[in-house]
């Protein structure tokens, strides 16, 4: 895979995942208790054998890059490297700001011009899954392919908020329709019976292939591509303009894949990762994901209860604790008697030693409640809190103090102070 680079796309200003989006990028946005989205992608390369990787950045990028200097760092020896490209102006590609995916690739041609590179997979930033791109750049070349797109299988409901593919009986890629909504419009990309049983996905009401947004290109059609034509996005412009002139491939994917780009889509993904039988393991010797080497303590335990859970490093949890079917991110503090329940808590970035009097400090107070919430970093939560989310919570448009409701989720945004007594229930 020495002739593969890869580009993550860093994503635009991440509006549907305020306000966690409010002070970082969506791949800086923290998952699992220990990683970031940025993990993701950047692990599926390594476990591919692709070490040449370009994160192209843009909006609030100051945690994404400090991120990414203290975790991904390769010996003179390999040729490796996770390099950041920000937006910025130049006399040869202009002076304006990424305006798409394609137009920010576009604009960072120049660095992937070296010799010695034939292919260039295109990734998201903000997606939750585990690819081997080996096999996808196996399905690229022996189909002789000029673009290869991964796909997978959802059912009709699910495909009206992706873009979905039909198929000729080669897997050549031969229509597209971007979020089908009518029956008409799904009839005309859904793939028949016969085919779906011949690639072992019959039996199932899954009828629909679709777009994963990753891509390969060979490296002159993705040139000839972005320097001939104005296209400022793969997902809506190149894709479908490179079924009509190229040779387009499906490479078929039928295992997890989660796009996170709202807070209901982050916060069940969370969720689900801490059940009993969670959809993706972040354990698996094939395939690891890799974050940044943290030297913290064990997290201590008190006399408490908690099932289903992820418990990350550093924390400290009181007695009569009580956590349920939760995600508890680095460092997290939460005294006793409080009620942690389904709720996503991000933690913190340092320990606190030395607390000023009268000041509430980092983490969860006693005798609180969290329920159905998502927590950022460094918040500092008084005594006898009770935070509920539900359907009955009016959505915000944006922060009421240091609260933000979307689809019924409270969010409380990083280093916010919620005084002792403070209620939304």
């Amino acid at each position: 895979m020495k002739n593969v680079v890869a580009i993550v796309l860093g994503g635009g200003q991440g509006t549907r995942l305020f306000p966690l989006t409010s002070i970082r990028s969506k791949p800086a946005v923290p998952l699992a208790g220990k990683y970031r989205l940025i993990d993701i992608p950047i692990s599926n390369c390594l476990n591919s054998g692709i070490n040449k990787i370009y994160v192209l950045t843009q909006f609030l990028s100051v945690s994404l890059h400090s991120h990414i200097r203290r975790t991904y760092s390769f010996d003179q020896f390999n040729g490796g490297f996770v390099e950041i490209l920000a937006a910025q102006q130049t006399m040869k590609r202009g002076t304006d700001w990424f305006e798409g995916t394609a137009d920010a690739v576009r604009k960072t041609l120049d660095h992937i011009e070296e010799e010695g590179i034939d292919y260039v997979a295109i990734l998201s930033g903000d997606q939750l899954y585990r690819l081997d791109f080996q096999e996808m750049l196996k399905t690229h070349i022996e189909g002789q392919a000029d673009v290869t797109i991964a796909a997978k299988p959802v059912t009709s409901a699910d495909a009206t908020s992706l873009g979905v593919m039909r198929l000729d009986e080669h897997d050549n890629v031969v229509g597209f329709l971007e979020k089908p909504k009518t029956p008409e419009d799904l009839q005309l990309v859904k793939n028949n019976e016969q085919w779906m049983r011949a690639r072992q996905l019959g039996g199932d009401d899954r009828d629909c292939m679709a777009s994963m947004g990753i891509y390969i290109f060979n490296r002159e059609t993705l040139f000839d591509v972005l320097t001939k034509t104005l296209y400022t996005d793969f997902g809506k412009e190149v894709f479908p303009a490179a079924i009509r002139a190229r040779k387009v491939k499906m490479h078929l994917f039928d295992g997890y894949w989660e796009d996170i780009g709202t807070i209901r889509s982050f916060y069940e993904a969370n969720l689900s990762l801490a059940g009993k039988t969670p959809p993706f393991e972040f354990s698996s010797p094939q395939g690891p994901i890799y974050s940044r080497a943290r030297f913290l303590p064990p997290t201590k335990l008190g006399d408490c209860r908690i099932h289903d859970s992820l418990i990350a490093d550093g924390c400290s949890i009181g007695d009569r604790c009580v956590i349920e079917n939760s995600v508890i991110g680095l460092r997290t503090v939460i005294k006793s008697g409080t009620t942690i329940r389904n709720s996503v808590l991000m933690g913190a970035d340092f320990f606190e030693h030395d607390l000023k009097p009268g000041t509430i400090p980092l983490g969860i107070g006693k005798d609180s409640l969290v329920e159905g919430a998502i927590v950022d970093k460094n918040c500092r939560i008084g005594d006898n809190v009770q935070i509920v989310g539900g359907d009955r919570l009016q959505d915000t448009d944006s922060g009421v103090g240091p609260l933000v409701v979307r689809d019924g989720i409270p969010v409380i945004a990083k280093d916010s102070i919620l005084d002792n007594g403070w209620k939304i229930s």
